[in-house]
């Protein structure tokens, strides 16, 4: 208990003294990845490219499921699948947990509304540059909204999660407003 607690420590004080700054910008091509996720508790492979055929993508990267920063990530992204859904988009978010620790997260934090990608060998947070600085394996607090054109059109990224939803909600739906 006490070494869960000082590594989680440490990832805050970590992300508080460096924080990353995400490198893909506003009309960059998304990566294309395919990863291992689960969506209330089942496990099943994530496509972004066969998500993006429906709609925009809010890809979230956060750093360790069952944080509290996490956690509160986790439950307003849940709470806003309502929203998200009413625009089209849909919500992936990724972490280097690993699959049987997302089951579990997907099911009670993210209240089976979205599912959550496995990245263990950190291979999407590199490619989005969503890793925290000095800390790898852990992604930093980024979100992306990505377009059915495979192209970025908003990115975010702040350690306090209290604005990735608002923010990425808002960038789904000035995106619509322009594109129908």
């Amino acid at each position: 208990m006490m070494i869960r607690f000082l590594s989680i420590l440490l990832i805050a004080v970590a992300g508080l003294a460096t924080p990353a700054m995400a490198q893909l910008k506003t009309g960059d091509k998304a990566p294309i990845f395919k990863a291992q996720a689960s969506l209330g508790g089942k496990e099943f492979t994530f496509s972004l490219a066969e998500a993006l055929k429906k709609g925009p993508v809010v890809v979230y990267f956060y750093p360790k499921a069952f944080t509290s920063g996490c956690t509160q990530e986790a439950h307003d992204f849940a709470e806003a699948m309502g929203a998200f859904h009413a625009l089209g988009a849909s919500v992936i978010g990724v972490s280097n947990d690993d699959i049987e620790t997302l089951r579990k997260f997907s099911t009670s934090e993210c209240r089976s509304k979205f599912p959550v990608a496995a990245d263990k060998d950190q291979r999407i947070m590199t490619a989005y540059d969503a890793v925290m600085m000095g800390f790898m394996p852990y992604a930093s607090r980024t979100s992306y909204v990505v377009t059915p054109d495979g192209r970025i059109s908003y990115e975010y990224t702040a350690l306090d999660p209290s604005d990735h939803v608002k923010n990425t909600l808002a960038a789904v739906k000035s995106w619509k407003a322009k594109h129908g």
